[in-house]
């Protein structure tokens, strides 16, 4: 049997779509098609029931995919590795958010070479949400950190950790809030004060906002910079007032170097998930990896 029209059989297995499986390996829709008509001949079985949004796998299909995936995914890691490379190194390409991955995942994860006499080679990528997972299910991640449950049977995701969002300033803003804005719920000494965020359509602000006041911010952003970090250093130099994870600004609230506006009975909270193909766990350097990172969890919370 032709190893090819396997791996599409898989890919359209764990896409559930013929268009996105083509978009994944690099084909055409015909093409695609054309090979799982070919296997369902050699097998003389259905293994796709075709639907309106995508195809559901018919017990025979599963049954084979169940079998076939975890050697496809074997081979794969071969070819991915070289059979001239020594077989105890890995590389493992992990993407996530910047900031997050920066301060939280790598230093977790630099924790992990030579461990059990397993070396790994580290790779690292930043990108969005949307970004991160669609390379992820093109294969060219193995591990994904992001802030939304990707949905369907192609990628597989287990919730990491919960962040808590402060809003914070400067003192110079902090003194014009005064003491009061600390405690109570109403945005009045938040108006119209200037905003520090990573986008014009204030993520972070507006989150915050519908969750702690269930209103929206009516300031505008006074400064917009791409990274929660840069956002903490504008902040810090009295740029306005911010929403960042606590995780990032903890150590300048204790130096005093910004203050905490508002102290909410629930604070406003946001799950990191960590994503893998549905299938590649059976790697050892993506299974070692996820593991470190779900037990490194465990004291970020």
């Amino acid at each position: 049997m032709d190893l090819a029209l396997l791996r599409t059989f898989v890919t359209v297995h764990r896409a559930g779509s013929f268009t996105r499986a083509a978009a994944l390996l690099g084909l055409s829709q015909p093409a695609v098609t054309s090979q799982i008509r070919t296997l369902e001949r050699q097998l003389g079985r259905p293994l796709f029931l075709r639907q309106a949004r995508g195809v559901t796998p018919t017990t025979i299909g599963d049954e084979l995919a169940h079998k076939a995936a975890p050697h496809l995914d074997a081979l794969v890691e071969i070819v991915e590795t070289g059979l001239d490379e020594d077989s105890s190194v890995r590389t493992l390409h992990l993407a996530g958010p910047p900031e997050f991955t920066a301060e939280r995942a790598l230093p977790a994860l630099t924790a992990l070479t030579d461990q059990d006499g397993h070396s790994h080679a580290l790779r690292a990528s930043f990108g969005t949400a949307e970004e991160t997972l669609e390379g992820l299910a093109a294969g060219h991640h193995d591990l994904a950190i992001t802030t939304v449950r990707p949905r369907g049977p192609l990628l597989t995701a287990t919730p990491l950790c919960d962040e808590e969002h402060v809003l914070v300033a400067g003192e110079r803003w902090a003194a014009r809030v005064g003491a009061d804005g600390l405690h109570h719920r109403a945005t009045l000494p938040f108006e119209n004060l200037p905003v520090v965020e990573v986008h014009e359509s204030l993520p972070f602000v507006s989150r915050y906002w519908a969750a702690v006041f269930d209103a929206r911010p009516t300031a505008s952003g006074a400064v917009i910079v791409p990274d929660l970090r840069a956002v903490l250093a504008c902040a810090t130099a009295g740029a306005g007032l911010a929403v960042l994870p606590r995780y990032l600004c903890a150590p300048a609230l204790e130096r005093g170097d910004i203050v905490a506006l508002l102290d909410p009975v629930v604070p406003p909270l946001r799950t990191y998930f960590l994503a893998v193909r549905t299938g590649t766990l059976s790697m050892p350097h993506i299974a070692r990896a996820h593991e470190w990172l779900l037990r490194a969890a465990v004291d970020w919370a």
